[in-house]
């Protein structure tokens, strides 16, 4: 079921001011453990903004640089039209608030279809039906974490870290969708590979912060819950990253990426 009001449409609504020139209000109900908005809600705010700006509908691969927190409260962003052809468009937005930019996207746009050809290698994650899934319990869930009221997480079981006992995974695979009852769509698939859970958790760490970005967007999902696989191999540096895939309903995979994020204190 898609609703035509659902809280994600309404929270990265934006108004055009100029050609290039955007306005929004960042909402208080997509914030993290901090207390800053989601990255992945920010960037939602992003691309709604430069699929008004160019010619195509839906965002192929994108690439977000996170260069301070987000809060709720008003943001201005900025568009620029990088190059525009047949097949897609390229394009940049920068949003700030109070003078300072919060985040950096270049993205390229064109129309995607529902089951493209090709060959596909990888395998949607086996899963039981979600309704055979436990959800995340409300004590799992910090109370400044608002955005975890917007999502619904359903794991085979739940992991360790919920109830205070990492497992010491660093994979996991659950089911995913708006809590609304909004279907996910190409627009939204870049702001929901980053809401859930860092898979580091169930590692024994704290959280980290993300630096930058990557999704690549290769379907149109079908209507239903989303197949989700997350993973992180390396944790160096005082840096991870972390890879994640969406599959639809119908076992199409539909967006793809990875995050560099550096751990927090």
């Amino acid at each position: 079921m898609t609703t035509t009001t659902s809280e994600f449409d309404a929270d990265t609504e934006v108004e055009q001011l100029s050609e290039d020139h955007y306005r929004a209000r960042l909402s208080e109900r997509w914030c993290n453990p901090t207390g800053a908005t989601n990255g992945g809600y920010l960037l939602g705010v992003c691309l709604r903004a430069l699929q008004a700006r160019l010619p195509f509908p839906d965002p192929l691969a994108v690439s977000a640089f996170y260069l301070r927190p987000g809060l709720p409260g008003s943001a201005e962003l900025n568009t620029e039209l990088v190059r525009a052809g047949r097949r897609m468009a390229t394009g940049e937005v920068r949003l700030a608030q109070g003078g300072k930019e919060v985040i950096r996207v270049v993205s390229t746009f064109s129309e995607l279809t529902e089951r493209p050809d090709g060959k596909e290698l990888g395998s949607m994650p086996q899963l039981p039906p979600p309704e055979e899934c436990p959800a995340q319990p409300d004590a799992a869930r910090a109370p400044e974490t608002t955005m975890a009221g917007r999502i619904e997480y359903r794991y085979p079981s739940l992991p360790g870290w919920m109830s205070g006992n990492p497992s010491g995974r660093s994979t996991d695979a659950f089911w995913m969708r708006f809590a609304d009852g909004r279907d996910a769509d190409p627009l939204s698939l870049p702001s929901l590979v980053d809401s859930a859970a860092p898979v580091i958790f169930d590692l024994g760490m704290p959280g980290s912060s993300t630096v930058e970005l990557t999704a690549h967007l290769r379907a149109r999902p079908a209507p239903g819950w989303l197949a989700c696989k997350v993973s992180t191999q390396h944790m160096t540096g005082g840096y991870h990253e972390e890879d994640f895939e969406i599959w639809d309903s119908t076992g199409v995979l539909v967006a793809q990426s990875r995050q560099l994020a550096i751990f927090l204190e």
